[in-house]
């Protein structure tokens, strides 16, 4: 089933204009009170269903992510 043109630029635009806002939240709320890298993480990962050089700081987010959660909970980092 192929869809048409106009629904494929209306979701590329949807998911561009989504993650963005979500990454501009994230990066304010990085200086204000609030979960900015939380928004961050999800705006990358809104990002990166559609665009490929959105996949690697997602990836590199997400492994310091789990590094530290795990340096919190006192367990040793897996790679």
């Amino acid at each position: 089933m192929s869809s048409s043109p106009f629904l494929r630029n209306a979701k590329l635009v949807a998911v561009t204009v989504a993650g963005a806002l979500l990454v501009l939240v994230g990066l304010v709320l990085m200086v204000l009170p609030g979960p900015g890298i939380p928004l961050l993480i999800a705006g990358l990962a809104v990002l990166a269903t559609e665009y490929a050089w959105a996949r690697r700081p997602l990836e590199r987010m997400r492994r310091a992510a789990a590094a530290a959660t795990a340096k919190l909970r006192g367990k040793p980092e897996r790679t």
